[in-house]
């Protein structure tokens, strides 16, 4: 990448990260946090060629080690309802395979996680809004009908889904590279899209947009490209009436080490990977952000992801480097003034609905506040193709 992309980078959101370090209130000495870690999880990935797939032998070898793994080494780590942290396993709609979803259900019903909606389209072609739509409904009738996932609003019977586009590219905010559908935000409302929990991305990528560090309700047309680039912070006393939300991850400058006592800025931008484990420094920027329901400065959402599947991040997400990290973060707990609450990316949602409904007291008593897991009725999902209606309070 070139000193001018970077440039242009940097460009689109330094700007209003130095207003906002300016002009934001730290959080009060007393937070509570709710951690919610999006997981692009895809058994098939291979880090040296992006678009090539692990054979069927090594996505099945990868997802056991993993679901049998992740509790014996992540176990003892509890939140202050004494639950352990959990991923939101978004997984990619293009790779579909039966006999590994299922077994990803089951380590979810075991309490690990929940499975959420990935999607990477447009990358050699640009995509067309019909066949995103049949993809997106496909995959989601799969994993509602054939699996038991995702969830419900009310007494809809129509599933609901949080969503991560793949590559970063969401509603096209790449300029036609791996998306190509300029009204992808109004199909992802269409089909039952709550939330999207694509952002920040990756660090010098051109679909960044000015606005971060924040929760929100798009303000463009949602067939506009790209029209998360406008929004309307949520607050407290006031429902939204746009989905999906668009829930941001920290996106921050800090200090590292840049080799013996020479110290250098760089962007964290809220990824768990090898080079960039988690750690209690990085928690101090993630609270900085104070990423927040407006009036509800007291409840921070701190959305952080990584690539679970993807071996050269395996250290900062299965191993020593996490166990380090929770370790931390839970036994210094209540020194730190902070009251921890580890969510999914569904609980996420539930719980800033809430905020925004005024609601007070404990946030982890709010993980089913809208969004439950249980269909109406208690019947298998319906398997149509069919847009749906967007809740709007």
């Amino acid at each position: 990448m070139g000193r001018g992309q970077k440039l242009s980078y940097l460009g689109r959101w330094l700007p209003g990260y130095l207003w906002q370090r300016l002009s934001r209130r730290r959080p009060p000495s007393k937070t509570h946090l709710i951690f919610a870690l999006a997981d692009h999880f895809e058994p098939a990935i291979m880090p040296e060629d992006g678009s090539a797939r692990a054979p069927y032998s090594e996505q099945e070898r990868r997802l056991e080690r993993w679901c049998h793994e992740y509790p014996i080494r992540f176990g003892a780590y509890r939140d202050a309802e004494g639950r352990p942290l959990v991923h939101s396993y978004f997984y990619p709609a293009e790779q579909y395979d039966q006999p590994l979803i299922a077994r990803l259900v089951e380590h979810c019903r075991a309490g690990w996680g929940e499975i959420e909606i990935h999607l990477h389209h447009g990358v050699d072609a640009p995509d067309s809004a019909e066949n995103t739509r049949h993809q997106l409904i496909e995959f989601r009738d799969r994993l509602a009908g054939h699996h038991g996932c995702l969830s419900y609003w009310g007494e809809s019977t129509e599933p609901r889904y949080a969503f991560v586009h793949g590559n970063f590219a969401l509603a096209n905010s790449n300029h036609g590279h791996a998306c190509g559908v300029d009204s992808e935000m109004q199909i992802l409302a269409e089909t039952g899209c709550y939330a999207d929990m694509t952002l920040p991305t990756g660090a010098f990528h051109p679909a960044q947009i000015a606005k971060i560090n924040s929760i929100y309700e798009c303000a463009l047309p949602l067939t506009e490209q790209a029209p998360h680039r406008k929004g309307r912070d949520l607050s407290r006393g006031r429902f939204p009436n746009v989905f999906p939300l668009i829930v941001q991850g920290p996106l921050m400058l800090g200090f590292r080490s840049g080799g013996g006592t020479r110290r250098i800025v760089g962007i964290d931008n809220a990824a768990v990977t090898g080079p960039n484990p988690a750690t209690l420094q990085r928690l101090g920027r993630w609270k900085r952000a104070a990423i927040s329901v407006n009036g509800r400065p007291d409840w921070l959402f701190i959305k952080l992801h990584c690539h679970g599947m993807d071996s050269r991040h395996e250290e900062a997400v299965l191993g020593s480097a996490m166990q380090k990290f929770l370790r931390e973060l839970t036994e210094g707990a209540e020194q730190r003034n902070e009251v921890l609450h580890f969510a999914s990316a569904r609980e996420m949602v539930n719980i800033i609905l809430a905020a925004c409904d005024g609601r007070e007291g404990n946030p982890g008593e709010f993980r089913d506040y809208q969004l439950k897991r249980v269909r109406p009725g208690g019947s298998e999902s319906r398997q149509t193709e069919q847009s749906i209606a967007v809740p709007k309070g």
